[in-house]
């Protein structure tokens, strides 16, 4: 690959990154005790995954997510939640990391065309649903927080509908965001260069 090619898909990450986080910032609605449906947040990630592949697409992903875990501490207070160093960090990996980092796994069915990346970006969202699920049963069930809120002592049904209270709705609108930009047919053109 020349060395301009390397430069441009750098540029081109770097610039999705930006927008994701600018989008991530746009809060439609944001839950008491974490977690949020944004303006599309996922979308810049997933279609720089679908245009340059897994591997690119989880380096994007994994600047993105160091950028989101910065955010957490900054804005969120992650670090004053009273959390032990231990869950500290199973959730600095889980809900942050390991979360926004598997978006990049988006392009993995790009070459099966619309349907394909569709499946792509569906998938990566309902794995990063998945970590949230685990962070919220595991991690924030032993500390004996919010769970008194909500009439059961599932842990684990508790935590699939709450995040899936953000989760959810975020999945259907990047799916259908994505459907909406990949039948622009100069978008199309741009990610089939």
């Amino acid at each position: 690959m020349e060395k301009n090619s390397k430069t441009r898909i750098l540029v081109e990450g770097a610039i999705m990154v930006a927008l994701a986080f600018v989008l991530s910032c746009i809060k439609v609605f944001k839950l008491p005790w974490g977690g949020s449906i944004t303006l599309l947040s996922m979308l810049p990630i997933a279609v720089f995954s679908i245009k340059r592949g897994v591997k690119a697409g989880l380096f994007a992903a994994f600047v993105s997510a160091l950028i989101q875990l910065g955010q957490g501490i900054i804005a969120d207070g992650l670090l004053g939640w009273g959390l032990t160093p231990v869950m500290l960090i199973s959730c600095m990996f889980l809900d942050y990391i390991g979360a926004f980092t598997v978006i990049g796994i988006s392009g993995i069915f790009r070459k099966k065309g619309l349907a394909g990346r569709l499946a792509g970006t569906a998938l990566a969202v309902l794995i990063r649903y998945i970590f949230h699920i685990i962070s919220g049963a595991v991690i924030f069930h032993s500390s004996g927080m919010i769970w008194e809120t909500f009439s059961t002592e599932n842990e684990w049904l508790y935590s699939t509908l709450y995040n899936g209270a953000y989760m959810l709705p975020e999945m259907i609108f990047t799916v259908i965001g994505a459907a909406v930009l990949l039948k622009v047919p100069q978008i199309n053109r741009l990610i089939e260069e």
